[in-house]
C-alpha cells in the first residue's frame, strides 16, 4: 500500500494500530487480574509466580527480536498479525491446560507473542505519528489501556468462574483484529539493514522506559496479590488493584497529546515523577486495602504518558534525518524493536524484583519502584525533541535536547 497523507486513510491506519494496542492489553490483563486464581489452581507462591514471570518476560524479548528480523523482511503489519495468532494459541492453551506442564507452555508461548505484538504495534503507531506530523503516542497507549480495562471488567463480572474454557471467548476479539487495515510498505528490493542511530541518546531514553514499566508492571502484576495477601481485601475485589489504575491510565493518555502540546514533554514527565513516588508511597503505608486504591489509582494517572512518549521521541530521533517515507519506516522499524527491549527490563525489575523483595512481605517490593521512579525527574530533558505542534523546529520550545 502507496502511503498517502489522506485524513480517510490515516484514520483508518490509526485505528488499525490502535485495535493491535486494545487486543493486547485485554490478554495481559486479563491474564494478570487472575493470578489469585493462576496461584490458587497450581498452588503456587509469590516466588514460583515470580519464575513464570521471568519466563515470560525473557520470551516477551525473544519476539521483539523477531518482530524486528520479520518486519525487516516484510512488514510490521505481518508481524502483528502472526502475533496476534500466536497469542491466541497460547492463551487458549493456558486456559484448557489439563497440567501443570502444558499451563507453563500456553504462557511460553503467549509469552512470544507479547514480544511480536508490543513491538510491532508500537512500529505501526510510530509509523502513523510521523504521518500525522504531531505527538499522537499517548492516545494509542490510551487503546491498550482501554482494552485492559475490559479485561479487568470481565474478570470482576467472573470472579467466581475459574480459570479454563470458559474464558475461551475471550479470543474472538484478536482473531478479529487480524483484519484490521494496517499500514503496509511493500519492500521490492532489500534495502541496507545498517541504521545510523544515536544509541547512547536512545538508551536515555529507554531508561525512561525501564522505569515506567517497573511500576506499570509491579502494579499490573502484583497489585491484586498485594490486596489480597497483604491487606486482605474481599474475595472477589482484588482487581480493584487495577482497575481504577487503568482508568485513570486511560484519561491522563487520552488527554496527554493536548498536554504535550500546551506544556511540552518534559514539563509534562517531571511532574510525573514527583507525583508517581508520592502514590507508591500510599501504596506502600497504606493501612488498609481501601487507601491502597486510591494510592494505585494516583499512581496510573502519573505515570501513564512516559512509555508513549518515550517511543515517540525514539522514532523523532531514529527518523527524523530520513530522506523518505519508506525510509523512515525502516529506521523506525528497526529501532522501534529494539526500543521495545527496554520493556522487558522494566517489566523484569516491576515483576521479578517485586515479587522476589517482597516474597515475606509485598510492601518492601513496592518500595523499590517507590524510590527508582524519581529517575524520571533527570531524564526528562531527553524529551526536548518530542516537537510540539505550531512550534517551529528551530525554536527554543522545539528544540531537541544535546546529545
Amino acid at each position: 500500500m502507496t502511503l498517502r497523507a489522506e485524513s480517510s486513510s490515516l484514520v483508518r491506519a490509526r485505528l488499525a494500530a490502535g485495535t493491535a494496542f486494545f487486543v493486547q492489553g485485554l490478554l495481559f490483563i486479563s491474564l494478570t487480574t487472575r493470578l489469585p486464581q493462576v496461584q490458587e489452581k497450581w498452588s503456587l507462591d509469590e516466588l514460583a509466580v515470580s519464575g513464570l514471570l521471568l519466563m515470560v518476560v525473557l520470551l516477551a524479548g525473544v519476539g521483539s527480536v523477531v518482530a524486528e528480523l520479520v518486519a525487516a523482511r516484510s512488514s510490521s503489519a505481518m508481524v502483528v498479525r502472526v502475533g496476534l495468532v500466536v497469542a491466541t494459541v497460547g492463551f487458549a492453551a493456558l486456559l484448557v491446560a489439563p497440567s501443570f506442564a502444558v499451563f507453563v507452555a500456553g504462557l511460553a508461548t503467549y509469552g512470544v507473542a507479547l514480544g511480536l505484538v508490543d513491538a510491532s504495534s508500537n512500529m505501526q503507531a510510530v509509523t502513523v505519528e510521523h504521518l500525522y506530523r504531531r505527538p499522537i503516542l499517548p492516545s494509542f497507549h490510551a487503546f491498550w489501556t482501554a482494552g485492559g480495562i475490559l479485561g479487568t471488567l470481565v474478570t470482576l463480572a467472573t470472579s467466581g468462574v475459574e480459570l479454563g474454557p470458559a474464558l475461551l471467548p475471550l479470543l474472538v476479539l484478536p482473531l478479529a483484529a487480524l483484519a484490521a487495515p494496517y499500514v503496509r510498505r511493500d519492500r521490492l528490493a532489500e534495502t541496507d539493514a545498517t541504521v545510523d542511530v544515536p544509541w547512547r541518546r536512545i538508551a536515555l531514553l529507554g531508561l525512561a522506559m525501564v522505569l515506567f514499566y517497573m511500576v506499570d508492571t509491579a502494579a499490573t502484576t502484583w497489585g491484586p496479590v498485594y490486596l489480597d495477601s497483604t491487606l486482605d481485601a474481599p474475595t472477589g475485589l482484588t482487581a480493584l488493584a487495577t482497575l481504577p489504575y487503568l482508568v485513570a491510565t486511560l484519561l491522563a493518555r487520552t488527554v496527554g497529546d493536548g498536554l504535550v502540546d500546551r506544556h511540552g514533554a518534559v514539563w509534562l514527565l517531571r511532574i510525573s515523577g514527583v507525583v508517581a513516588a508520592l502514590s507508591l508511597a500510599v501504596i506502600v503505608f497504606a493501612p488498609t486495602w481501601v487507601v491502597a486504591v486510591v494510592g494505585f489509582t494516583i499512581l496510573g494517572g502519573a505515570v501513564a504518558t512516559i512509555a508513549p512518549l518515550s517511543f515517540s521521541a525514539a522514532g523523532a530521533i531514529a527518523g527524523g534525518d530520513a530522506d523518505s517515507a519508506g525510509e523512515r519506516i525502516d529506521k523506525t522499524d528497526q529501532v522501534v524493536a529494539r526500543f521495545n527491549q527496554f520493556n522487558y527490563v522494566g517489566a523484569l525489575l516491576g515483576a521479578v524484583l517485586t515479587g522476589a523483595v517482597g516474597a515475606d512481605n509485598l510492601r518492601l517490593g513496592f518500595a523499590v519502584p517507590m524510590v527508582l521512579i524519581l529517575g524520571i525527574i533527570p531524564l526528562a530533558s531527553q524529551f526536548a525533541i518530542i516537537r510540539r505542534r505550531g512550534v517551529p523546529p528551530g525554536s527554543s520550545r522545539g528544540r531537541p535536547a544535546a546529545r
